[in-house]
């Protein structure tokens, strides 16, 4: 994947122009390291391999000595490597090609590696949100509930969807860097749009329109 995949964008992460009075508050992108251990599980996945390496390596230490211990372990450490390599370049290209933006008036995830997908969510359809961070590094993840207006598939949002909420995804900015500010950012916008005040455009009559004139 390239940059120029995505020239259609009027502005990256963007489907179309923002009306006029919609502004961006914020934009980013899930941090590779990070969805790797969150979404793919990496640190498990490659930990079993080696741990499976060394058993194996000693087993065949007891049998046979050092040089059996070697030919029977190291095919198994090179599966680990493999394995890490492979889901980190799934992750890295997961994080790459993903863009989450909260602007003024909405939340759009624009997601895919393979297939570009561009979710857009009011905040009228959201109905509440879920901060998870990481230690003291201050990344973490922010989960958004759907009040049920919206169609959405776990299996097309992952891994930006919140883990195991498969009946109701939940749309998610997995991995990102400062996730409490995120969360702020996020909230205050929805409040405000929430409690925009609302005009009405009333239709005067026609008579009462000459008058006036």
């Amino acid at each position: 994947m390239t940059d120029h995949d995505f020239n259609f964008e009027p502005q990256p992460g963007l489907p179309a122009p923002l009306p006029r009075g919609e502004n961006i508050l914020w934009q980013g992108k899930p941090e590779t390291a990070q969805l790797a251990r969150d979404a793919f599980n990496i640190r498990w996945i490659t930990g079993y391999l080696v741990v499976l390496a060394l058993g194996q390596a000693a087993f065949a230490f007891v049998e046979g000595g050092a040089v059996y211990a070697l030919a029977r372990g190291l095919p198994y450490l090179a599966l680990a490597i493999l394995a890490f390599t492979v889901i980190y370049g799934l992750a890295w290209m997961q994080a790459r090609a993903a863009i989450y933006t909260i602007t003024s008036s909405r939340v759009i995830l624009r997601i895919g590696a393979a297939l570009p997908i561009t979710y857009t969510i009011p905040y009228s359809c959201v109905s509440s949100a879920a901060l998870a961070t990481e230690g003291v590094s201050g990344s973490g993840s922010l989960a958004m509930k759907t009040n049920g207006n919206m169609r959405l598939s776990y299996a097309v949002l992952w891994p930006h969807a919140r883990p195991w909420h498969i009946a109701t995804p939940e749309p998610t900015f997995r991995s990102i860097a400062n996730a409490a500010q995120v969360a702020r950012i996020l909230s205050d916008a929805a409040e405000a749009k929430i409690n925009e005040p609302q005009v009405e455009s009333v239709q005067r009559p026609h008579h009462q329109l000459a008058a006036a004139e």
